[in-house]
């Protein structure tokens, strides 16, 4: 008779490190099922999201070719400075400094949230190329008084696109909306002069948020892109 019938209390042998690594790879298998077919994620429970750009459902990933490279586009190291000079870390006292995670979870939150704007501060041919999925086109100097920019533009702009009431002699943002900018990385300074603008005019510091990072890093980490010519802008 064999020893299990014999001895029903034997314990059974332990399971080889082999069976034990496949059963512990199945086990995280079947706890995060959206990374079954997905080698490379956001984030460790993050494998992707979706976002609204324009009137489309665009679904966010990272590039799932582990040889794959950044786009030529922005593999460039070195620029004139000025006007492409590092910028700051901070862009004034109440302004935040988003990294990637962090702007990852106000893009998400505009499925939900009305009173949240990300803005691509680059110009329209620079947008058209391709953008951030759910990001509207702002060009830096649509608001910039320096460069043109028409102050009539520029308040229709803060009350039909931010919600600040103008009563003819002053600005009311309290009811302005949140506002995430980006341009194309750390050397960039459209966002920037547009945050500047903004702040100068009485925008609300913490109701502004900068991704500083911008298309560059964006592109490093393979996130997806869009052409911004789908968006409303």
């Amino acid at each position: 008779m064999a020893d299990a019938e014999e001895n029903p209390m034997k314990k059974p042998e332990p399971a080889s490190p082999l069976v034990r690594g496949l059963l512990a790879s199945l086990a995280l298998l079947v706890a995060s099922p959206t990374f079954a077919e997905v080698e490379v994620g956001i984030t460790t429970d993050m494998a992707e999201f979706e976002v609204r750009h324009g009137d489309e459902r665009v679904m966010v990933t990272r590039d799932q070719d582990t040889f794959a490279t950044i786009d030529l586009d922005y593999a460039q190291i070195a620029r004139p400075c000025p006007p492409f000079c590092i910028q700051p870390m901070s862009l004034g006292r109440g302004v935040e400094t988003l990294g990637e995670l962090e702007f990852i979870d106000y893009l998400r939150q505009t499925t939900e949230r009305d009173d949240l704007l990300i803005i691509d501060s680059r110009t329209p041919r620079e947008y058209r190329r391709g953008t951030i999925p759910g990001a509207i086109n702002i060009p830096w100097d649509r608001l910039h008084f320096a460069s043109g920019a028409d102050p009539d533009d520029v308040r229709n702009v803060l009350s039909d696109r931010f919600d600040v009431v103008f009563d003819g002699d002053f600005y009311d943002f309290s009811h302005a909306k949140t506002l995430v900018l980006f341009c194309n990385g750390p050397w960039c300074g459209q966002s920037p002069t547009n945050i500047r603008t903004l702040t100068n005019l009485g925008y609300p510091a913490e109701r502004i948020k900068w991704y500083r990072g911008g298309m560059q890093m964006w592109h490093a980490f393979g996130l997806t892109t869009v052409e911004g010519s789908s968006a409303k802008d």
